[in-house]
């Protein structure tokens, strides 16, 4: 199974990474956690991203808050899917992170998930892996099916207190 790499651009981005981090370990999949700076490590994020292929890596998830260049800058550097997590910072919100993650030039894609969205940002990453994987599908699916009996379980009881 390829793996998931997951960059931020500060450790700071950390208690939004492992919401995505636990997401991966429940399903099973092997991923890397690393710390580079689209603007004060750009040398090795680009020499990791290089290499992300032939070290078994098929996604990349990119963290980073403020400026948020780091997934366009990853991105620069693979044809591998690039899955943007624009991280909330306290003078914004991380909405100047949303545009700088999501406002990508053609030909250079960044799939972008919500702001501090990394369990999203994970599971996307196990749908891109699913594709060549039907074990991996089918945990997907069966993931689905109880998100779906969960919510109508809780709609029972509510038509059971109010619907009488």
């Amino acid at each position: 199974m390829k793996k998931v790499a997951i960059i931020m651009g500060s450790d700071s981005d950390l208690p939004i990474v492992e919401k995505g981090i636990n997401v991966l370990k429940e399903y099973g999949i092997p991923f890397e956690v690393h710390v580079y700076s689209a603007h004060r490590t750009p040398a090795e994020a680009a020499e990791f991203v290089k290499g992300a292929k032939a070290n078994g890596f098929g996604v990349i998830i990119a963290a980073a808050g403020m400026a948020a260049h780091l997934a366009g800058a990853i991105a620069a550097n693979t044809v591998l899917p690039v899955i943007g997590i624009p991280v909330s910072c306290k003078n914004t919100g991380g909405i100047d992170a949303l545009l700088s993650t999501v406002q990508m030039p053609s030909g250079i894609p960044v799939a972008t998930v919500a702001i501090d969205g990394a369990a999203n940002a994970a599971l996307l990453s196990i749908q891109i892996l699913a594709l060549a994987d039907e074990e991996l599908y089918n945990k997907l699916v069966s993931a689905r099916e109880s998100g779906k009996e969960a919510v109508l379980a809780k709609n029972k009881a509510i038509e059971d207190k109010f619907n009488n």
